[in-house]
């Protein structure tokens, strides 16, 4: 046995090195110099500039007129049945990306007859799982050749998505057999509240109870018939999981086949009759867990001979199937992607310091009713919190400032789309030191204050004490007596406005750096 390495890895570093230096180049310059120059080549240097083939793929897929991809394609054909095997396997690579037809996916399953190599074969597996349609599945049931299960699964998922792309039931009626139990997700610090909520819908009728509560998660439970609606009808969560079962982690393939038949079980399958039209399509998701890749895939071919019916596809699945770590184990759930979110169908514009939706509603929870509300955000961005307290009722009058014409420019349309009836919204631009000056703004005029203010992070502040302890100050006079502030506050101010009693303080996370949502009543 020779001691000698690899041509092909003695080769894979210069090769890197090569493609680096061609991805940076123009599409005229890899079309009308390099590919001229490997199609001149000896077989040998070709073999060496096989990087050519990939850049190509990838470069005039990015940047290329729609001529270009198609003379690109026409050079990328007779590559495909080249004498060179690496040569072919870096144009089947490229293939997808320039936009292949029937005509190229029967080349591809043409190369299937012709004994390819294993190597060659993963290579055709991972084009068809990309281009692969009707002819795919066809010529592999009457075949048989040997591609692996996740291929056929991804070419199945591939005519889904094209074809009958299917969509979530909000709707659909589910009647479980014994009891339901949901995990309510958010950022963490914000639990009570969404406890909270989800008590105050159970007084008022709602079907779900609230059981437990851990940071960053509320467990909710229900015997009764419900839909997804139900469930979205509560507005302080961040994402939505119906536990499909909790599986303890044994490590390694135990583990993955107990989470593969916890997924195609007779009640995931219920649910998903219940709430989903047309193929049913799922993106498998260890949360916090990392990718694991080798485990997904394990799970996926289990899932789908068990459910055929059960399509694992990580491109625009409808359905996430998570995997988080639990105190007993793994909780398995079943989220909907809801894309937009329904219940953010006032949301027409955003701005990049906008706050996290959930947040806001929460901030609006926490502010709690109060009939005849004159509410303002002096920092009021996409306007999200002014839209969320005025959507729990009492509202009279919102007032949103901005110093960003654009950001209260997104403010007015999506106060529009929130069709707020009986509500009043003035959105000025100006600073909430010259309060004064806005309109319906004076001491003791406001019966809320509820903001987030900038924190330094995304839009830098260069003296942010000195700002919040301003708008403190403010928020003391523009008041009335018995109103309420409510906002995240990133600076501990030891001597706030005696005119302000903290009623409030607790630490929530805002997205990887902690804050304190604080809430203060303004002393009679």
């Amino acid at each position: 046995m020779s001691d000698s390495p690899d041509p092909e890895r003695r080769a894979k570093k210069p090769g890197k090195e090569l493609y680096r230096q061609l991805r940076a180049l123009s599409c005229e310059e890899l079309w009308q110099v390099e590919v001229p120059r490997f199609n001149a080549a000896l077989p040998a240097e070709r073999l060496e500039r096989v990087s050519v083939i990939r850049a190509v793929g990838v470069v005039i897929s990015e940047t290329g007129t729609p001529a270009q991809r198609e003379a690109a394609l026409a050079w990328i054909r007779p590559l495909l049945t080249d004498s060179q095997e690496k040569i072919r396997r870096y144009a089947l690579e490229a293939l997808p990306k320039l936009g292949a037809s029937a005509e190229e996916e029967a080349q591809v399953l043409a190369r299937l007859q012709a004994d390819p190599s294993a190597r060659e074969l993963k290579s055709l597996g991972r084009t068809l799982s990309r281009i692969g349609g009707a002819a795919t599945l066809e010529s592999l049931q009457e075949s048989g050749v040997p591609l692996d299960a996740e291929t056929a699964q991804r070419v199945k998922a591939r005519l889904a998505r094209n074809e009958s792309p299917g969509s979530i039931r909000m709707e659909g009626l589910f009647r479980p057999r014994t009891a339901v139990t949901v995990h309510l997700r958010g950022r963490r610090g914000l639990e009570g509240i969404v406890a909270h909520e989800v008590e105050a819908a159970a007084a008022a009728g709602a079907v779900f109870q609230s059981i437990l509560v851990r940071p960053g998660l509320v467990v909710i439970q229900t015997r009764d018939p419900f839909t997804l609606a139900d469930v979205y009808r509560l507005r302080c969560f961040d994402t939505a999981g119906i536990v499909l079962g909790t599986v303890p982690d044994l490590g390694g393939g135990g583990t993955a086949d107990r989470i593969a038949d916890c997924i195609a079980s007779e009640f995931t399958v219920s649910l998903l009759r219940a709430f989903h039209e047309g193929p049913i399509r799922y993106r498998l998701d260890f949360a916090a867990l990392g990718h694991q890749r080798s485990a997904v895939r394990q799970i996926a071919d289990r899932v789908h001979a068990l459910r055929p019916e059960l399509l694992n596809d990580p491109n625009q699945a409808p359905w996430t199937i998570a995997v988080h770590p639990g105190e007993r184990g793994l909780s398995v759930e079943l989220t909907p992607r809801l894309v937009p979110d329904p219940r953010l169908f006032y949301r027409q514009g955003d701005i990049r310091a906008a706050s996290h939706p959930p947040l806001a509603a929460c901030m609006a929870r926490l502010a709690g009713p109060m009939a005849h509300e004159v509410a303002w955000d002096p920092f009021c961005g996409s306007g999200l919190e002014l839209i969320e307290r005025g959507l729990l009722g009492g509202v009279r009058t919102l007032i949103g400032s901005d110093l960003d014409s654009d950001a209260l420019e997104v403010s007015r349309k999506n106060f529009e789309a929130a069709k707020l009836q009986g509500v009043t919204a003035h959105f000025v631009r100006g600073d909430f030191h010259d309060y004064g000056r806005l309109p319906g703004l004076g001491a003791n005029t406001v019966s809320l204050i509820l903001t987030n203010p900038p924190m330094g992070r995304r839009i830098p502040v260069p003296d942010l004490r000195g700002l919040i302890g301003d708008f403190l100050q403010v928020a003391a006079t523009v008041l009335r007596p018995g109103g309420r502030l409510v906002f995240p506050n990133p600076i501990r101010i030891p001597n706030p406005p005696a005119a302000l009693e903290l009623e409030l303080r607790q630490t929530v996370d805002l997205g990887g750096f902690d804050c304190r949502l604080e809430k203060y009543i303004k002393r009679a």
